[in-house]
């Protein structure tokens, strides 16, 4: 149930730069933008000073941006490069309904501190550090699960024809 493309290499990405898949190259911005959110949350707990609270702002909008834009190749990719009835498509589904999840998070976060950039108040961080811990857990969970794309179902990854020839003998 592989795709292949015409030299006969598997092919499930169908968003690519120079022949590689973008949505991995994308994901590592979102990814450390939410850890900034977080540990902005926390410094602006200790701290109290609003500059962190601006920061943490900042970072969450960030973050929002690029997930968003990470996630549009990665959507294309599951739903038009993954073949139906496989584990991959499972696998990427799971991936798809965590990140959204943690991106959701990060989106209500986002509104409701917005305001804060511009307002110098007393805002609580709590929610935020909820709010953003969640999404930091369920992108780490989702995470686990877009690896097991690369790792296991071999997603964006160009296996030689002696490692075709193994998997196709039911060897990992």
């Amino acid at each position: 149930m592989r795709a292949h493309d015409q030299r006969g290499n598997v092919v499930y990405s169908k968003v690519k730069l120079f022949g590689h898949p973008l949505h991995p190259m994308l994901v590592a911005y979102p990814i450390a933008f939410y850890a900034a959110t977080l540990a902005g949350f926390a410094i602006y707990a200790v701290t109290n000073a609003h500059f962190w609270l601006r920061l943490t702002v900042a970072a969450n909008a960030a973050a929002v941006g690029m997930a968003a834009i990470a996630a549009v190749p990665g959507f294309i990719d599951w739903a038009f490069g993954i073949p139906r009835g496989t584990r991959a498509k499972v696998h990427g589904l799971r991936h798809l309904i965590l990140n959204v999840g943690s991106l959701t998070l990060f989106v209500i976060s986002l509104l409701l501190y917005l305001d804060e950039w511009t307002e110098s108040s007393d805002a609580s961080p709590t929610l935020g550090l909820i709010l953003a811990g969640t999404g930091v857990l369920l992108n780490i969970l989702g995470g686990f699960h877009g690896w097991m794309l690369i790792q296991d179902d071999h997603v964006g990854v160009r296996l030689t024809p002696e490692q075709e020839r193994l998997e196709s003998d039911g060897f990992r």
